[in-house]
This record gives C-alpha cells, structure tokens and sequence, in this order.
C-alpha cells in the first residue's frame, strides 16, 4: 500500500485494541481494521469530559473509523458504531484483553488481514454466548498463527510425511512439526498423543486431555514467535479460569 493510499480512509470497519494518553487531552488508539490491519490512531481531544469519541472508542465494539495522514500514527476524524455486539463479561473478558495482546505483539502495522478480522469478530461473538471459552481460545491461537504465515501442522509426522496415528505419542519439534516417538521423548519439544494432534486439526477440543496438551503446545508455539515479549493477560487467565 502507498503513502497516497494510505492518507485518507473512510468509514473503516475496526475494533479498538488498547488505547493509552497522549499529551494533555488526547489520546493514542491501537486499532484492528478489516482492510489495513493494525493502524495507531491519535483521538485529539478525546479525553475531554464532553468529547464525542469517549464512549465510542472502547474495546470489542464493532465500529467505523475515518482517519487521515501518512505517518504512523494518523488522525482520527470520526468514530461511529456499527450495528449491535454483545459485550464480554467476567472470564470472557479477560480472555477478549488476551485476544487483543495477541494482535497487538503480532501482527505488523499496515498489514491487512481481511480473514483474520472475520476470525477474531467471530470470537468475540463466541466468548460472549459460549462457556468453554478455553477452546475458543485454542481455536483462535491456532488461526492466528496459520494466517500469520506460521506452518502450524498437525495431521503429518514431520519426519516420514505419514498421516498422524490417533494411538501413537509425538513430540511437538518447534520449525519442524510433530514427530513420532517411542521411547523417552527428547526435552525441547511439547509431547502430545496422535489423538491430540488431530483433534487440533478438525478443531474438536471435547476431550481433557485434548484441552491439557494443546494448551501446552500453543504456549510454547506462540512464546517461540513472541521471542522476547511478554504477555500479561496470560497471568490474568490463570488467576481467572486456569486456562
């Protein structure tokens, strides 16, 4: 996308990530948009008591947002509602304030991805009607990874190119996939059975030993490509749910 592209954008749909002050009334929007991904955005004046934007700009709200400028970080010119949303309560929240880190430390500026935006609207929808917020999780970690580019894998032994067996053991090699083993399992690597792994493949997260060993492996996979960054929702989830 060029600079000139980039200069003026009206009625974007958006989702607010994180939003912190700037200078004395402002204030500085992370945002998710369907069409350019993740855009910062400078709300002057938004702090004001009587400003229009305080009660717009707000976290896991369907919203329209127009902006202008070529710098990274732009103007906000307008913000609006767009159409009805349920809001996410309780664990469900904390685990929205998780989804959103997750976007913030990974995705790059300017980065559109339209399948993505679907990906996370919908689970937003999901943590706001659903209690197993655990597997939504899952679900979303694993799409965010693949859309990112990141060959996450878990229907074929890394090794032989086989199809997964649901009643052998595998270890998880980071950059490489699963890999059957018989014996000890080796210690860089998350072990999880055949089962397990094409659970993951189809989504089905009903089993507890499923939801165990998957949470194990998403950790370690989403920690390789966090490299030095820090999640700090993930202390919020345990204190909450344990997930």
């Amino acid at each position: 996308m060029t600079s000139a592209d980039r200069s003026r954008q009206d009625s974007q749909p958006a989702f607010v990530l994180h939003s912190y002050p700037y200078r004395e009334t402002s204030m500085v929007v992370e945002t998710f948009a369907r069409n350019l991904g993740r855009v910062a955005l400078v709300a002057r004046g938004a702090r004001r008591p009587k400003s229009a934007l305080r009660g717009v700009l707000l976290a896991f709200q369907p919203l329209l947002l127009s902006w202008s400028g070529k710098a990274e970080l732009r103007t906000l010119i307008r913000a609006e509602w767009q159409g009805p949303y349920a809001p996410l309560k309780g664990g469900a929240l904390a685990c929205g304030f998780y989804l959103n880190e997750l976007l913030l430390k990974l995705l790059h500026r300017d980065d559109p991805h339209e399948k993505l935006f679907a990906t996370y609207q919908d689970t937003l929808a999901a943590l706001a009607r659903e209690p197993d917020h655990a597997a939504i999780l899952r679900r979303f970690e694993i799409g965010l990874l693949r859309e990112l580019g990141y060959a996450v894998t878990f229907d074929r032994d890394a090794e032989d190119g086989e199809p997964i067996s649901r009643a052998r053991r595998y270890v998880y090699v980071m950059e490489r996939g699963p890999v059957s083993v018989t014996g000890d399992a080796p210690e860089n690597g998350v072990e999880l059975s055949g089962q397990t792994l094409l659970d993951m493949q189809s989504g089905d997260f009903t089993s507890a030993v499923t939801l165990q060993q998957s949470k194990a492996l998403m950790r370690m996979l989403i920690n390789h490509y966090l490299g030095k960054q820090v999640l700090h929702t993930r202390q919020l989830l345990r204190d909450l749910q344990d997930l």
